[in-house]
């Protein structure tokens, strides 16, 4: 048994939200409908179509198969589901056809067809499954922004939770099995404080001090980004509070977002005589700046 892309199959992208998925749907449904297309193959891939969107359409079961992706199996590669995975579902068939035997393997075999009572297929009870677990876990932006495995360590088990990149707060990963009596753990993603980061969404801004001089003449200073420094040309005459935009060098998305790069002017302190005769005669060579005067 083949592991199946069902993102590939509705040619939507991993993070794509519901309305995207629905219209997906809807064009290849039209598109491969057996009555009306005269598609090479267009009744297999129909079904095809119709047992993706029974998936990603539910949030519980497109979770689970997220999980599934996160762990490491790849489309076509041979597959057989971790013990214990989801075993308790209700959810109806599709046009009284059975979907796949991955689609089987994950979320239960259906009874019932065109000759069950209703025309629908009834998702066939196993034992009650025991209780889901709920913790938050908190993670650094640079795992965010990389993506790959946490170690964490929950009521006494080390576990290696696989971090999607780009995954938002709020969101909630699924250990199937890892949670008390057996039943599922499911982590709310949580971003850890940053010392220089603060996070709106998709971007990011950092506050960048600079000198005097730096503002006034123009300058390129080294920023960091949680891919590393890049050079930003600081425009002459800047002051605190003016913005500039890193396009790109936010979280990752799609679109990814940006890094909001605040100038914060900050002027040293006059410690010694020369410091103080250096700013004597900057007060003399603008002696008509008032910088008050528009109060």
């Amino acid at each position: 048994m083949k592991f199946k892309d069902y993102y590939e199959t509705l040619g939507v992208p991993h993070g794509a939200d519901a309305d995207i998925v629905k219209s997906a749907y809807r064009k290849l449904a039209r598109k491969y409908h057996p009555d009306v297309s005269k598609e090479k193959d267009a009744e297999e891939k129909f079904k095809a179509v119709n047992e993706a969107y029974e998936v990603l359409k539910d949030p519980q079961k497109r979770a689970a198969y997220d999980e599934l992706r996160a762990g490491g199996y790849r489309p076509g590669e041979e597959f057989r589901p971790p013990p214990n995975f989801r075993q308790d579902f209700d959810f109806e068939g599709a046009d009284g056809e059975g979907f796949s035997d991955f689609f089987e393997s994950l979320f239960g075999r259906f009874r019932g067809g065109p000759g069950a009572a209703g025309g629908a297929g009834v998702h066939a009870r196993g034992p009650r499954r025991p209780p889901d677990t709920r913790a938050r876990l908190a993670i650094d932006l640079e795992r965010i922004h990389e993506g790959g495995r946490e170690r964490i360590q929950i009521d006494g088990k080390t576990l290696d939770v696989a971090i999607p990149k780009g995954i938002e707060p709020g969101k909630t990963i699924r250990l199937a099995g890892q949670g008390g009596a057996g039943g599922d753990l499911l982590l709310e993603i949580a971003y850890r404080p940053h010392r220089l980061f603060a996070v709106e969404g998709r971007n990011l801004t950092l506050r960048l001090p600079v000198a005097p001089w730096e503002a006034a003449l123009g300058t390129t200073i080294a920023v960091p980004t949680l891919a590393g420094s890049v050079e930003l040309k600081i425009p002459a005459g800047s002051s605190t509070g003016r913005k500039l935009r890193l396009r790109g060098r936010g979280l990752p998305g799609d679109p990814p977002g940006d890094q909001l790069v605040l100038i914060e002017v900050q002027p040293p302190a006059a410690e010694t005589e020369a410091q103080r005769e250096a700013y004597g005669a900057l007060r003399e060579a603008f002696a008509g700046y008032d910088p008050r005067r528009s109060l």
